[in-house]
């Protein structure tokens, strides 16, 4: 069991590693290149893959992961929308200097939007744990340790990117 949730991840990392080499390769630059629609369709791919590969579910708890898997891809193609948007927000200000994107702030239009984004991950949330729990309340206690021990390393790995992030974000200023 164990040798699957580690073969499982050691080929997650192996797979993702060139896309995230290719991403972070271009710090250097004032914008680092981002992953493109494909890389973060195949991204999510293997993640649920892996997710599925580690819970070895029965054909009885089968009948509960496409309503986990619609939920996941859900989640994805929001967080796709919210960074879009964001993106949109930061062209239209591209042209300006700091001094002038400073001056022409708007500190309630940012709190609406913040608010509007983070209501959105919300729900994408409270929609990601309803299609979980079904299938949850199915897993036997060495699926739920294998299930734990994904959650821990996405949250790591989640970490680790929250980190480069405010590393590259220092490193810019």
């Amino acid at each position: 069991m164990l040798k699957i949730v580690v073969a499982g991840t050691t080929a997650l990392f192996l797979a993702a590693s060139p896309i995230a080499n290719a991403q972070t390769s271009q710090t250097s630059s004032a914008t680092p290149e981002r992953l493109n629609a494909a890389d973060r369709n195949t991204l999510t791919d293997m993640r649920i893959d892996l997710v599925k590969a580690a819970l070895q579910l029965t054909p009885d708890q089968e009948k509960y992961w496409p309503a986990v898997e619609s939920a996941i891809r859900a989640r994805a193609e929001d967080r796709k929308a919210r960074l879009a948007k964001i993106g949109e927000t930061v062209g239209r200000r591209a042209d300006e200097n700091r001094v002038e994107a400073l001056r022409n702030r708007d500190p309630i239009t940012f709190l609406q939007r913040r608010s509007e984004a983070l209501a959105q991950r919300s729900a994408d949330l409270d929609k990601l744990a309803e299609a979980w729990q079904p299938l949850y309340k199915t897993l036997n206690p060495e699926q739920r340790q294998r299930m734990a021990a994904i959650a821990i390393l996405v949250l790591h790995d989640m970490s680790d990117a929250v980190d480069r992030r405010r590393a590259l974000s220092e490193d810019e200023d």
